[in-house]
């Protein structure tokens, strides 16, 4: 059941993640700062992109994608259309590694020790649902001060 709803509300937010930067009217946006605005959009979806692909799709699922934690932050001026198939390819990722997760999986610990403590499987995907609809937010108020 929380493999079901989990797998919708990855899907979900990540579907309003590509929405959103399709919703830029001036694309060159999606990678502007302000003063009080220091991550920009794109640079906050390569981290949901990192995050998602790295915690559920090469832990839980065995894909071999390999992080690359400071470039989420430091690369700039990837196309939109560049952006936007690798959140799509997240979604086919999260999709298959959460279908082969069973729910004794999901009680057992999670195989690393990312948060302050050892936690579930279940508790580390709450909380990275959690993460990925925090940083959509950003990424919906980014668009509507900047995107001018």
């Amino acid at each position: 059941m929380l493999i079901e709803t989990l797998t919708t509300l990855f899907g979900r937010d990540l579907q309003k993640l590509k929405e959103e930067l399709e919703l830029y009217r001036h694309e060159e946006n999606i990678w502007r700062v302000d003063k009080e605005i220091l991550n920009s959009a794109g640079n906050l979806c390569l981290h949901l992109i990192g995050n998602l692909n790295t915690y559920i799709g090469a832990e839980l699922g065995g894909t071999n994608y390999v992080r690359n934690r400071p470039e989420e932050f430091s690369k700039k001026h990837v196309p939109r259309v560049e952006l936007v198939a690798q959140i799509e390819q997240t979604i086919a990722t999260l999709e298959t590694s959460l279908a082969s997760l069973s729910e004794d999986r999901l009680r057992d610990n999670y195989p690393l020790q990312v948060l302050s403590g050892i936690v579930s499987t279940e508790y580390f995907l709450v909380h990275l649902a959690m993460h990925l609809s925090y940083h959509l937010g950003q990424v919906n108020y980014h668009r509507r001060m900047l995107d001018c």
